[in-house]
């Protein structure tokens, strides 16, 4: 079945409670000073019918993940998604932060590239943890404890993932690393992660088989490097291979739907998809 016609009848099946709401909030300070960051929140169906409170995953290139019409390739059609993974018993707040534009490598990357500069990432994982996550922690419901508190992103945002799981484990207690631009600053990455000490966190890492070579290679590494460091399969790492995965947002979007129980730790047991 076509993807847009498959989109267009989840969404004629959905109801008001199962889909939930989001809230794009603008008046966020920003990394740097004088700015100001929009974000987009997403609260969970039956967030206005409860008190409960809820897990919360910060998301990178937040304007990618619900409208069409705020991406620059096509939105992870995440409304949908999370329909699917609170039918598992997965919900969480999602708070997707918008990217700083043409400051976006910057922002997302820990190590300068000598072919595109960067370099940033330490002042804006310090940002979200220590600014935006107070803040939301603040306005909404939500369990605060690093243990309910994650890191999600793909591709430079995959990257800037995996450097705020171990830059701040004090703060973020789960990851999911999709489709990660292992390759910046020449791979400066895996050398860095090798040095870092073990975080009893839970991790999520993949990778789409149709990204290319090197591109798998790397996740690859990646994933021993972290067996090597004490996560182990099925315990604290959650490794896939998308047999069809592109590096593309449909992808990343049709596989967030059982990334989100493995983050909560509602993990079905280790397979290829």
């Amino acid at each position: 079945m076509p993807f847009r016609l498959r989109r267009k009848l989840r969404r004629l099946f959905r109801t008001r409670t199962q889909a939930g709401s989001h809230q794009v909030v603008t008046d966020i300070p920003g990394p740097t000073d004088g700015e100001t960051r929009t974000v987009v929140v997403h609260l969970p169906g039956a967030y206005a019918e409860e008190v409960r409170r809820y897990p919360v995953i910060y998301m990178q290139d937040g304007q990618n993940l619900f409208d069409d019409g705020t991406s620059y390739a096509g939105s992870w059609d995440l409304s949908d998604e999370l329909i699917s993974a609170s039918r598992l018993g997965a919900d969480a707040i999602i708070v997707g932060i918008y990217h700083a534009s043409q400051h976006r490598i910057a922002e997302y990357s820990p190590f300068v590239d000598d072919r595109v500069g960067g370099g940033s990432a330490e002042a804006y994982v310090t940002w979200m943890a220590d600014v935006l996550r107070p803040i939301i922690n603040d306005r909404y419901r939500t369990l605060p404890a690093r243990e309910q508190t994650g890191v999600a992103g793909s591709s430079m945002g995959g990257l800037l993932s995996l450097y705020a799981f171990f830059r701040r484990s004090d703060t973020f207690g789960f990851a999911a690393v999709m489709s990660p631009s292992l390759w910046f600053a020449r791979g400066a990455i895996f050398d860095w992660v090798q040095a870092q000490v073990f975080a009893d966190s839970r991790l999520y890492l993949d990778v789409g088989a149709r990204e290319g070579d090197r591109t798998l290679a790397n996740v690859q590494r990646m994933r021993d490097l972290l067996i090597a460091k004490g996560y182990r399969l099925g315990e604290r790492l959650r490794y896939v291979e998308d047999a069809v995965g592109v590096h593309h947002e449909h992808a990343w979007g049709r596989r967030f739907r059982k990334v989100l129980p493995v983050l909560l730790a509602i993990s079905p047991p280790e397979r290829r998809v």
